[in-house]
């Protein structure tokens, strides 16, 4: 099963923009949803009226996701009159739709490193190091080397446990530690990609629509 995340904004555009962000999720969700797709709502930015959107975060899992999302990616122009202007002539109101790979699967996961069964670590990803853990003042805390110090080798990321008396257990706790210290980074990363994608729509384009719909907003 695919899985991809799904941002649709306003950009910079005026309440309206906002109103078609929340209508355009609502038709978004129910095509998806129709052809066996399964949606959640990760973030949404709320404007100042009910019913309105500055922004929503989705979560789309299913097959064939490429096909459908073809149909969505891009500027998507909404013509209607405005429900909050009076008079006003303006009717096309443009929002726009993105999409970005999914984190790992074990990056998802709000559980801490000591709540999963499972690490997502490759074991050739990762080199470990021995050493004898010590007290204050140097004093040996073992004549034996059972510290470790775990480095994942693609990202450079590095922690050392002493923890545990025992080898074996100080390495499990430093793979766990390496796995919260990836979340961490990959969590940054992820959310520095959707800061870069909101600045993108803050000028939509507002020719050549993927999309276009008519209705009352």
């Amino acid at each position: 099963m695919e899985e991809k995340i799904i941002q649709i904004t306003a950009g910079r555009g005026p309440l309206e923009c906002a109103r078609v962000v929340y209508k355009v999720q609502e038709i978004f969700r129910k095509e998806a949803e129709g052809r066996g797709m399964k949606t959640e709502v990760m973030e949404a930015v709320k404007a100042e009226k009910a019913g309105t959107l500055l922004s929503t975060t989705l979560r789309l899992k299913g097959e064939l996701l490429g096909a459908f999302l073809s149909g969505w990616r891009g500027s998507i122009l909404w013509i209607g009159k405005s429900p909050y202007r009076t008079g006003h002539k303006r009717k096309n109101w443009f929002v726009g739709l993105e999409v970005f790979d999914q984190l790992p699967p074990a990056c998802n996961e709000k559980a801490t490193g000591a709540e999963r069964d499972v690490s997502f670590l490759q074991e050739s990803e990762l080199r470990f190091e021995t050493f004898r853990a010590s007290g204050p003042g140097g004093q040996n805390v073992n004549k034996v080397e059972t510290a470790v110090r775990a480095t994942h080798l693609p990202s450079g990321l590095q922690v050392q446990v002493m923890d545990s008396r025992s080898q074996l257990e100080n390495k499990k706790i430093a793979i766990r530690r390496l796995e919260e210290k990836l979340y961490q980074l990959q969590e940054r990363a992820f959310s520095q990609q959707r800061q870069e994608q909101w600045h993108e729509h803050h000028s939509l384009e507002r020719g050549n629509p993927v999309r276009i719909i008519r209705g009352t907003l």
